[in-house]
């Protein structure tokens, strides 16, 4: 249902700013971006694929990986081939539902993989530091509620922030300066007194990105003091090498995150929050498969005997 402006008339679209500076490279930027949009797919599809189609990733590592993976594909989906579209034929307007559920879809997306990944550094807390109870702790219907868990903690904090903002009232002109339905920028556009609105958002993305970091922190402080206590130089070098592609992607996502909405005032430096957030939204997708698992010696089996399963069966 549109909402009310400020003046009494209905809210029935936006229009998305985009890069303003540089929409004279649009044709340009639209084929760089479709390139990175069509690896990130591509990369995070493989390592769903080849987690299912191979037995031997069927452990709850994998599991947490590919569900990640399977997550980083829908949430590049919420608003890159809206980019593309502005870049390539400069259609901004946004209708007001499908702006408000890709804010939504965006942050429930985002908030999930924030807990999955402090589920993640759990597990391999519990496998570096617990190996010997491993097996028992992280059983199938574990990894199955932890999963279920991350999915169920955003939903409801995402849908109070939403109902929220859609309360609010809006003043013309209706330009969102961003390339999505961002929160803040929405916020923004209020001629409601949005202080309290604002502070909502500081609390819950607040709690979100330092409860996910928090547990991240604790597990992976105690996992680099066991592999300090490691024997073999050849097992403590193995270990950080896989903690290290790990907190890459944690600090392009966290730092990007914590840029742009852990702030008391969201109406701040909104040009700085696009380029943060093209990096949360392009370059850490794209990372993530290359980091995560594409390294693995494991994957890169598993990948190759599927791709010889392929080359027989024809």
């Amino acid at each position: 249902m549109p909402m009310e402006m400020g003046n009494g008339t209905a809210v029935q679209e936006f229009t998305l700013e985009g890069f303003p500076a540089i929409q004279h490279l649009g044709k340009v930027l639209f084929f760089v971006h479709l390139l990175a949009y069509l690896a990130s797919i591509a990369g995070n599809a493989v390592i769903v694929t080849i987690t299912c189609a191979d037995s031997q990733l069927h452990t709850p590592m994998y599991f947490f990986l590919s569900t990640f993976s399977f997550l980083e594909c829908c949430f590049i989906n919420v608003v890159i081939p809206k980019l593309l579209a502005i870049f390539l034929s400069g259609r901004q307007a946004i209708s007001f539902p499908a702006c408000f559920i890709q804010a939504f879809v965006f942050l429930f997306l985002g908030a999930t993989g924030f807990f999955l990944i402090a589920v993640m550094s759990l597990d391999r807390y519990v496998a570096i530091c617990k190996p010997l109870h491993y097996p028992t702790i992280m059983n199938p219907k574990t990894c199955f509620l932890l999963v279920t868990a991350c999915f169920s903690l955003a939903f409801p904090l995402i849908t109070v922030l939403l109902v929220k903002v859609s309360q609010l009232s809006f003043c013309g002109p209706l330009i969102i300066p961003h390339f999505f339905c961002d929160i803040g920028s929405l916020i923004h556009l209020s001629c409601s007194d949005s202080r309290s609105v604002e502070m909502l958002v500081f609390v819950l993305t607040s709690f979100i990105l330092l409860t996910s970091l928090i547990i991240t922190t604790i597990a992976y402080s105690n996992i680099v003091v066991t592999i300090l206590q490691l024997p073999s130089a050849k097992e403590k070098k193995k270990a950080f090498s896989t903690c290290s592609s790990h907190l890459i992607v944690l600090s392009l996502m966290y730092g990007s995150c914590v840029f742009i909405y852990v702030k008391p005032k969201q109406t701040n430096r909104l040009d700085s929050n696009r380029e943060a957030a093209l990096v949360n939204t392009v370059v850490t997708p794209l990372l993530n498969p290359v980091v995560y698992t594409l390294r693995n010696k494991q994957v890169h089996r598993a990948l190759r005997e599927t791709i010889c399963r392929m080359k027989i069966s024809r």
